[in-house]
């Protein structure tokens, strides 16, 4: 028994001493790899001159990878698509190959920008903004040219934004940023948005910037934003330029029509409807007749018709605003037909200082504001004022609220009657407001504001205007009273056409848009809060 226990203990301490040594020999693992790869040489050497080879070879001290080539990587002057590879384009090496099929021009200084597309294997720490310089000439080009990036409306302005330099020659043209590839060009990627355009030869520039959603250096107005500076930029310079990037409403432009409904045909179109005519070439009976309102989440007009006699299976339009004129021929399928239908700006709960309205999808043709009422919780009639905005096909019922109030808006039938003839039922709509304590309020100062109309608005996180103001004067102070506790910024236009909206710019007619100026820090505004502010001009 003796030794059976003499056995086992000798066993037991031989375990635990496998398991301690177990323990010491497994690794740590150490501290992670925060050191991002560098280039150790190069094939040719960086800078060469009297470039003439087809190959870049690039070696690293540690395997890399590339990511997202093919948006950070900038090439200036551009580089035609397709006119060069970067390997590998997968998989870990300790170099990366540029394959070079385009011409290069000549005495011309390059420049490879890889951004942040080169990352170690591991660990993916990136080697930031590395670029590799070269010249098909005697020298390496030199100079810069700086600034910053804004929008035009936006407190932040666009990620990947491209800047571009168009050399001033006899060639060049208002309309070249439409058809030929910039000079120069350079990238503000993901992170900041102030810009150098280096490795540029003197000479005689145009300053553009691009949200070129295409990638392909060319503006598109349809797509992308754009900026430019109004005078010419002499290289060398020392001055900074700060660009902002606004969309341009493109030129008016139909799209072709389709049918949606029985007697309903939806005209697209691109840039403004305004003074824009949908006009029926086919021969119809004297009984026909239309109505066009605006499709109010599209750039769409809505044509509605009725009576259409004798039966066709097709229409002919003619679509023309100002010198544009283009002719559809719409096919007619056997669709169902629309029928009326209302929709409230409000369900349930009504801010203090919001209008109620109802909206249709057909045509409103008649309203009997006679048999229109409202009454509060204790059945008091409240005095209220109506109009019918047309152009968005909507009745605004306007009076005044009380808080911790509850009203009901009554319809009687045949109150709103459509294109077709049909007409409401009797309808109720409950609405009620919140205790004057459950809002916020704003004192709003303005400081060195000199130039006058401002238009001052309250505008959620997401820039959706929730309070303005047109201010044609100067006050000591501005109210904006009720407004629903949430993070609010302050923003000002300056409204100078007078016509009490932000405009946008435009390039071919050197327009710039309407300043805009923000207070830059968020406010987060809390129920039964006054809030004091000061806004100061620059």
């Amino acid at each position: 028994m003796k030794h059976r226990l003499l056995f086992f203990s000798i066993a037991a301490l031989l375990f635990l001493s496998l398991i301690n040594c177990a323990k010491r020999g497994v690794p740590s693992g150490g501290d992670p790899d925060t050191e991002p790869p560098k280039m150790v040489k190069s094939q040719p050497e960086e800078f060469t001159t009297n470039f003439d080879q087809k190959r870049i070879r690039i070696y690293f001290n540690e395997y890399i990878k590339v990511k997202d080539i093919r948006k950070q990587l900038i090439i200036s002057p551009p580089i035609k698509e397709g006119g060069y590879t970067v390997y590998p384009q997968s998989g870990a090496s300790k170099y990366i190959d540029i394959q070079i099929t385009d011409t290069l021009q000549k005495n011309t200084t390059y420049s490879f920008n890889f951004g942040q597309s080169i990352v170690d294997n591991n660990e993916e720490n990136p080697y930031e903004y590395f670029k590799y310089v070269f010249s098909t000439g005697d020298y390496i080009d030199s100079l810069e040219v700086g600034g910053a990036i804004k929008d035009a409306l936006d407190k932040n302005p666009e990620t990947f934004v491209s800047v571009m330099l168009y050399e001033i020659d006899s060639t060049y043209n208002d309309s070249t940023i439409y058809k030929k590839v910039p000079t120069y060009i350079t990238n503000t990627l993901d992170s900041v948005s102030d810009f150098k355009l280096s490795n540029l030869r003197a000479g005689t520039y145009k300053l553009v910037a691009m949200k070129d959603v295409a990638n392909n250096y060319l503006f598109n107005p349809k797509t992308d934003k754009i900026g430019y500076v109004e005078e010419e930029v002499t290289v060398p310079t020392d001055s900074l330029y700060t660009i902002t990037l606004f969309k341009e409403i493109p030129a008016f432009k139909a799209t072709r029509p389709a049918q949606i409904s029985k007697e309903m045909i939806a005209f697209g179109y691109e840039g403004k409807s305004k003074d824009m005519k949908i006009d029926l070439v086919s021969k119809v009976s004297d009984s026909f007749r239309y109505k066009i309102t605006q499709d109010p989440k599209k750039d769409t007009l809505r044509y509605w018709f009725k009576h259409l006699t004798p039966k066709t299976d097709s229409l002919i339009f003619n679509v023309s605003k100002g010198t544009y004129a283009k002719e559809f021929t719409v096919k007619l399928k056997d669709l169902e037909g629309d029928s009326l239908q209302l929709k409230t700006s409000h369900r349930g709960g009504i801010p203090l200082n919001a209008d109620f309205s109802i909206s249709a999808n057909t045509p409103i043709v008649a309203i009997d504001k006679n048999i229109i009422s409202i009454q509060n919780k204790d059945s008091v009639a409240v005095e209220f004022t109506s109009k019918f905005n047309e152009e968005k096909n909507r009745l605004d019922i306007l009076f005044d609220k009380e808080e911790s109030q509850r009203y009901t808006v009554t319809m009687m039938p045949k109150t709103i009657t459509d294109f077709y003839e049909e007409a409401n039922d009797t309808l109720n709509y409950t609405l009620t407001t919140k205790a004057k304590t459950e809002y916020a309020n704003i004192k709003l100062t303005l400081q060195n504001a000199k130039e006058y109309p401002l238009i001052i608005q309250i505008v959620t996180d997401k820039l959706e205007v929730i309070a303005e103001k047109y201010i044609t004067e100067p006050k000591p102070t501005y109210d904006f009273l009720n407004i629903e506790p949430q993070n609010i910024f302050i923003r000002a236009i300056f409204d100078t056409n007078k016509n009490g909206k932000w405009d946008t710019g435009n390039f071919l007619k050197n327009i710039q848009p309407e300043r805009v100026a923000y207070i830059q820090k968020k406010i987060e505004l809390r129920a039964n809060w006054d809030w004091d502010e000061t806004f100061i001009f620059k």
